[in-house]
């Protein structure tokens, strides 16, 4: 008897068992059916013929060929770069940076040319326009034109930043000095082009963007002062004397015009009365580049 109730309890487990089993089963075939179906249904990436080579020959006729249609000072307006300084970095990078290379592709049809990536990146520095904005007239995609970018500057950073990203020697600082005195600023050792003032209500959807107060807050040229760093000068501006350089500031984003009186500072000529103070430490990083891991 206690034979005959065992026997049914295990038959009663085994037809569970089976019954657990099958579900479970039949469950998986059901998943994986289902996503095998949503594979199925998934649209592939469109490839789109963009022709290249004719994105490089409009490019070419129209700013770099001996007859080219736009004259240079079209060229500068456009590409906030003169010609020549644009192809000697143009003809830098293609001879040491690997990515502006052009190269031929696995059915032998060469990439885009260094000009097409170079012009990409200056065109989205340049006016700050979205990468998908040169696909038409360069005729290369915004995941290309965001690759150009990227390549653009970490070469210039890599083949000039020593030369140009770096402090000014007290050499160059007097060089910039008799500049802005010759112009009618002494004092004065450059010029920043719409120094915007801190918005303080910024609508919080527009903080994050690119505009000119955030890549002023990302910029180290104000560091040194903040640090008091500065390099020290001296020169006389209506018989009082000063002895911290200034930089010329040509907008305020509020009106539209600048707090103060610049004619103050106007002199009719120039003696060279701006001079380095050359006791102050230069013992200090050169390659400006090499400060912003700092400031992060």
């Amino acid at each position: 008897m206690a034979s005959s109730s065992f026997h049914n309890f295990d038959d009663e487990m085994d037809e569970k068992s089976d019954q657990i089993f099958d579900q479970q089963f039949e469950n998986l075939l059901i998943h994986h059916e289902n996503r095998q179906g949503a594979s199925r249904s998934k649209k592939k990436r469109a490839y789109i013929k963009r022709q290249r080579e004719q994105g490089h020959m409009q490019l070419w006729n129209d700013y770099f060929s001996e007859d080219a249609t736009y004259p240079s000072h079209i060229f500068r307006r456009r590409f906030r770069i003169n010609k020549p300084l644009f192809m000697r970095t143009v003809d830098r990078l293609a001879a040491e940076i690997p990515y502006f290379q052009q190269r031929r592709d696995a059915t032998g049809r060469f990439g885009h040319s260094p000009l097409q990536k170079a012009t990409a990146a200056i065109r989205m520095t340049a006016y700050g326009c979205p990468a998908d904005a040169v696909d038409e007239y360069l005729r290369l995609g915004e995941t290309t034109a965001l690759l150009c970018l990227e390549h653009f500057v970490q070469g210039i950073i890599n083949l000039f930043g020593d030369e140009y990203l770096r402090r000014p020697t007290p050499e160059d600082l007097q060089r910039l000095l008799d500049i802005g005195e010759i112009r009618g600023f002494p004092g004065m050792i450059g010029s920043i082009d719409c120094m915007h003032w801190e918005w303080k209500n910024c609508p919080t959807a527009w903080k994050g963007t690119l505009n000119d107060i955030n890549i002023l807050d990302r910029s180290p040229i104000f560091d040194d002062i903040l640090q008091g760093q500065a390099p020290k000068v001296n020169y006389i501006v209506n018989g009082h004397k000063y002895h911290l350089a200034y930089y010329f500031t040509d907008e305020d984003e509020r009106d539209g015009y600048t707090q103060y009186d610049v004619s103050v500072f106007a002199q009719p000529e120039s003696n060279r009365s701006a001079q380095v103070d050359f006791t102050y430490s230069t013992v200090m990083p050169s390659n400006i580049g090499n400060m912003m891991s700092i400031r992060n």
